[in-house]
């Protein structure tokens, strides 16, 4: 790139630095201004313009926020104060935004659990929430009952489209008592002394096994994803935002959210994603806009063309976690005119932006605003997963080139917090003090990355006894604890391994198994006791462990041989439908050539 290229390039990216800045300043800490006021200030700007579209039905702004008002009114009719929160665990559909911004309008946190979790896993993420009310739909109550068993404290379980002959003690139909709340906006003295720092909402990070962390989105943290997502998406009301993503998750949830509905436009939603319908979908809505995990667009490019591919009206796709083989694929094949990728995590402090749409990068830092981000990589130890200090104590930031451990610095500026976790020692686990300067406190983020010459981030991994698999962090050492609880297993070793042409790495477990292993036994448990994400793809069986001389299991020699049935004289496994079979060397090439989808 010649001088004027690199010129022009950094005149656009501190454009769209500067949209980004203008619409998130307004946050302050301490400000009464609350992320229902700003969601507020859109329904009074675009009162009958379509809001949201579900599966079933759409909603105007107006009607949205009077749904949100009898969410809000319902829950002081049912005594619920300030501080006080309830779970949701619900697909996406319009009730779900509704009930969590109509809780926000009373100072009423919202818990929003994967509705996919069951057992466990499920107890776990009310248990921490303290959520003493969940609501729920005809597809995931009796899970929610279930779970609420093992629970020390009493649970209410609010049902969207229970008929009233299957009401019980601890569970109602919530439809008619919505209904019958007011619809008028609860008055502002409701939430008087609530700031931004007060709680709106936990979204639930590294949830694999049922030992989940709680983030607590402060009304800031929320204001912010979606404010952010509102200037860097340039989106206008006329545009159409398509969301196939989990609304639990903040991508999808805030991100997406923003984007659409505090600038007037449209938020078409779907329950899950499906590769096959999801173009004759995204064309039938007239959508402009759609957000995306990276393994969602490898999915697309991998499906056979289809007429429909082309004749969209994208003209931006949004998100993270997409690589760059399948960048160029994925925006050539299906002309998507630009791709707007980011990094951040739910509950961190620290995000870039890839505004210039380089395939493969997460984002940029250019050197005239390095100063003005709080962003940096710090030299880390593999040995020890810990960063490492110079001889002044301090910790020493990587080379161009060189990979690091992302950190972000803790101020207080809104931007700049880290509110943490419910759980306060896992919140301080992730703060790391004496970076820079002494007494300066950063945020661990987990990541490792790289920076080139140019600022560009590229993202490299996850540290330690975690990778990523369709989208989710999943944690090896505790589903190797739910696994080793498995029916005839005595010892569990979970790792992840690169599959061609994957997103993330694949999960593998090496299994001592006591006596005859039941391969649809096991993936029985596994179906119970784990989300689809954390479920292992490969098995390994064999006799015994190999240790160090500090009985530590060798994972990485484990790792080196992967699935490959040639490496080893154990038995490989690969989950089939609602089992495991034996991997033999035909499904082995198959697999390598991307022939079968995991």
């Amino acid at each position: 790139m010649d001088f004027f290229g690199r010129l022009n390039r950094d005149i656009r990216f501190a454009q769209a630095a500067n949209r980004l800045s203008q619409r998130i300043k307004p946050i302050k800490a301490d400000s009464a201004d609350l992320v229902c006021d700003d969601f507020e200030a859109a329904v009074d700007q675009w009162p009958e313009r379509t809001a949201v579209t579900d599966e079933s039905r759409s909603v105007t702004y107006r009607e949205l926020d009077m749904l949100a008002n009898r969410f809000g009114h319902w829950a002081k009719g049912r005594n619920l104060r300030r501080g006080d929160t309830v779970a949701l665990v619900l697909p996406n559909r319009i009730e779900f935004l509704a009930a969590w911004l109509g809780f926000s309008k009373v100072g009423v946190a919202a818990a929003l659990i994967n509705n996919q979790l069951t057992g466990a896993p499920l107890a776990h993420c009310i248990r921490i929430s303290k959520a003493h009310h969940v609501i729920a739909d005809m597809d995931t109550w009796r899970a929610v009952e279930d779970a609420g068993r093992s629970l020390d404290h009493s649970l209410m379980v609010w049902v969207l489209g229970l008929e009233e002959e299957d009401e019980a003690s601890a569970r109602r139909g919530l439809d008619a008592a919505i209904k019958g709340a007011s619809a008028v906006r609860p008055d502002r003295s409701t939430r008087e002394g609530l700031t931004n720092r007060s709680t709106a909402l936990y979204i639930y990070t590294s949830g694999t096994t049922g030992l989940p962390k709680a983030a607590v989105i402060s009304n800031s943290r929320a204001r912010l994803y979606m404010r952010a997502f509102a200037a860097v998406t340039e989106t206008k009301p006329h545009d159409r935002v398509y969301c196939v993503l989990p609304l639990y998750h903040s991508t999808g949830g805030l991100c997406a959210v923003g984007a659409a509905l505090l600038n007037g436009a449209a938020l078409i939603v779907r329950k899950k994603f499906s590769a096959s319908h999801f173009w004759p979908d995204v064309v039938a809505t007239e959508a402009t806009r759609f957000v995306y995990i990276g393994e969602l667009c490898r999915y697309l490019v991998n499906q056979p063309e289809q007429p429909d591919e082309r004749a969209h009206k994208l003209q931006l796709a949004f998100g993270n976690g997409l690589r760059g083989d399948v960048w160029e694929e994925f925006q050539t094949r299906f002309r998507i005119p630009r791709i707007l990728e980011f990094y951040g995590s739910t509950e961190g402090n620290a995000s870039v932006f890839n505004f210039d749409g380089k395939a493969g990068a997460i984002g940029r830092i250019p050197r005239f605003l390095r100063g003005r981000m709080n962003l940096r990589l710090v030299r880390f130890d593999p040995e020890t997963d810990q960063p490492i200090r110079g001889a002044n104590g301090l910790l020493q930031e990587t080379a161009n080139g060189e990979i690091g451990e992302a950190v972000g610095m803790i101020g207080t500026e809104a931007r700049h917090e880290f509110v943490g976790y419910a759980d306060k020692a896992a919140s301080q686990k992730k703060i790391v003090e004496d970076v820079f300067t002494r007494g300066d406190r950063w945020f661990r983020t987990g990541d490792l990355m790289r920076r080139d010459s140019e600022g560009y981030f590229y993202f490299v991994d996850r540290i330690g006894d975690t990778f990523r698999w369709k989208g989710e962090n999943v944690s090896t050492t505790e589903v190797e604890l739910r696994l080793a609880e498995a029916p005839n297993v005595a010892e569990a070793i979970v790792y992840g391994v690169p599959v061609p042409g994957a997103e993330g790495k694949a999960g593998m477990a090496c299994l001592v198994a006591e006596g005859r292993f039941n391969a649809k036994a096991f993936a029985a448990y596994v179906d119970e006791e784990l989300p689809s994400y954390a479920r292992p793809i490969f098995l390994r069986l064999r006799k015994v462990m190999d240790t160090t001389g500090t009985f530590k299991y060798r994972k990485v020699d484990l790792v080196a041989d992967g699935f490959d049935p040639d490496r080893t004289s154990d038995t490989i496994y690969v989950r089939d439908k609602g089992t495991y079979v034996r991997m033999k060397p035909e499904r082995y090439r198959d697999i390598l050539a991307g022939n079968v989808k995991l």
